[in-house]
């Protein structure tokens, strides 16, 4: 009897010392620098949005935020890394759409993580609306001049092959039965060198990397690829007013964590990036690197996730696209 009494007596304040433990846990977080893993170089659109929020939390916060640069193998290398740390809330990936898709389009296979369930998501941060874009010397000032292409050959870039770019390109060819054919590069400012050099006529790219291009009137936007017009390119048709149909291709970043974050860790960085993507001087670089601002739960990045997974996984299988 003695016996099961000190046992229940051990239970009980076990229980107890555990709710307490939570929220006083809760509270002590983030009590150490942490680090946001950007699974690409630095210098790029999403480089330039993680530093962006990595400072506005820094000074919410007191403490450092670090971005940890670890690219290759279309983000899967930094990707992987993040999964296999500690589900503490000190280590997190900003990651962009890519992420959905890279190992669907990967030859060398998924890289030891499960992008459905291997991770936490946190928050979706914002959008990114993808076009077509041409060099305004080539001549080709719409999307009715590209239909000698039927009969004439022309080419378009992309920031690499397996980008949300190439699978855009290959699901307008189809759609349109033109023949452009796909000229990948390593990263967003090789492809628009080569546009601007005019060695390439067209790219499908996002609409900030090459804002100072269109308004000094060496690049021109022909068409967005999304259900409406864009704010960031008011006067620009969408695919679909253009008569293609079925090629609305948003890109987007959002906020992970490791597989088993804390409920509380996942609340706090949400409500804080949340705050921090409403400021408007957030808001006006968002917009001048091409992204609109977006938030919300954690469940909106889930449900963006595994729907763009399915989605594109089914494209991909569908036009044999594969990244090299």
């Amino acid at each position: 009897m003695k016996q099961t009494r000190r046992q229940a007596l051990t239970l009980a304040l076990s229980l107890a010392a555990a709710t307490v433990a939570g929220p006083l846990w809760a509270q002590s977080y983030p009590s150490k620098p942490i680090t946001i893993v950007v699974a690409y170089p630095a210098g790029g659109d999403t480089d330039a949005l993680v530093r962006l929020y990595a400072e506005k939390l820094q000074a919410r916060i007191g403490q450092p935020v670090v971005i940890d640069n670890k690219p290759g193998a279309s983000g899967v290398i930094g990707s992987s890394f993040v999964s296999k740390a500690p589900a503490d809330g000190y280590t997190l990936l900003f990651a962009p759409s890519t992420f959905s898709i890279a190992q669907l389009v990967l030859k060398t296979g998924s890289g030891g993580y499960d992008v459905l369930n291997g991770f936490t998501p946190i928050i979706q941060t914002g959008t990114l609306p993808l076009a077509l874009v041409s060099n305004a010397a080539s001549g080709i000032k719409n999307f009715k001049d590209i239909s000698a292409s039927k009969s004439q050959s022309l080419t378009y870039a992309s920031p690499g092959s397996g980008s949300p770019m190439h699978i855009l390109g290959e699901m307008v060819n189809k759609a349109t039965g033109l023949k452009l054919a796909h000229v990948p590069y390593k990263g967003v400012a090789p492809a628009i060198n080569d546009v601007l050099g005019g060695h390439v006529p067209l790219t499908y790219i996002t609409l900030g990397p090459v804002a100072p291009y269109l308004q000094g009137g060496k690049l021109t936007v022909l068409a967005i690829a999304d259900s409406k017009r864009s704010p960031l390119a008011p006067n620009v048709p969408t695919f679909q007013e253009l008569g293609v149909k079925d090629v609305e291709v948003t890109a987007w970043h959002g906020l992970f964590g490791p597989k088993g974050l804390p409920p509380e860790v996942v609340k706090t960085l949400n409500a804080h990036f949340n705050e921090i993507i409403k400021m408007p001087d957030v808001v006006a670089r968002m917009e001048t690197l091409g992204a609109l601002p977006l938030g919300g739960t954690p469940e909106t990045l889930a449900k963006t996730n595994a729907s763009d997974f399915a989605r594109f996984g089914r494209i991909i299988k569908e036009l044999g696209i594969q990244a090299d």
